[in-house]
């Protein structure tokens, strides 16, 4: 069985959307959800289904990371799932876990990928270059922003009235059907 953690920064929605689709596999366990900050609704939503959750800030992240790369380790993390996490996984991370660390991106890299590429933020860089589809991608995380090697890209069309709420929209959607096929993909 794979052991696998959960990094996120926001809400929870993806983080929630994996614990409830892989509940019952026996192929893999979502043993621990890290937050980045306490107020994270990711919290509420990992101690719904009874998930240990640990917070690390980006100091903590920083300043500890061989500490916390023990932890993992002795916890037996096979892989680390990023979903909206939004700090930079520090280069020892990769190091200690290489090929074991997986990324949603909201957008078909290499295009609109890199720092401050995130939410919405990616959704108006799209439209105010006329895209006509964007999408999503699963990749392995490197020493490079969003530049890990693809696992997994779905698609959708952008319509001329697309604003980037309702690409928002159009984007979770790909999110919660792929992502977890993409992890099982994995296993």
């Amino acid at each position: 069985m794979i052991n696998a953690a959960i990094f996120a920064s926001g809400e929870g929605s993806n983080a929630e959307n994996l614990m409830n689709y892989f509940v019952n596999d026996s192929r893999i366990k979502i043993k621990l959800v890290i937050a980045s900050r306490d107020d994270a609704g990711v919290v509420a939503k990992a101690e719904k289904y009874r998930k240990t959750v640990q917070i690390i800030s980006k100091d903590a992240l920083n300043n500890y990371t061989d500490k916390i790369i023990e932890f993992l380790k002795g916890e037996k993390i096979d892989l680390i799932i990023l979903a909206g996490f939004l700090l930079k996984i520090p280069e020892a991370f990769v190091a200690a876990f290489p090929n074991k660390i997986v990324n949603l991106h909201p957008s078909l890299l290499p295009k609109y990928g890199g720092k401050g590429m995130y939410g919405l933020n990616v959704h108006k860089a799209v439209i105010e270059s006329k895209e006509k589809e964007s999408g999503i991608t699963i990749h392995y995380v490197n020493s490079e922003y969003d530049k890990g090697e693809i696992i997994l890209q779905a698609k959708c069309t952008i319509s001329d009235s697309e604003t980037p709420e309702s690409l928002s929209q159009k984007i979770h959607g790909l999110e919660y059907e792929y992502f977890p096929k993409a992890i099982e993909k994995l296993l």
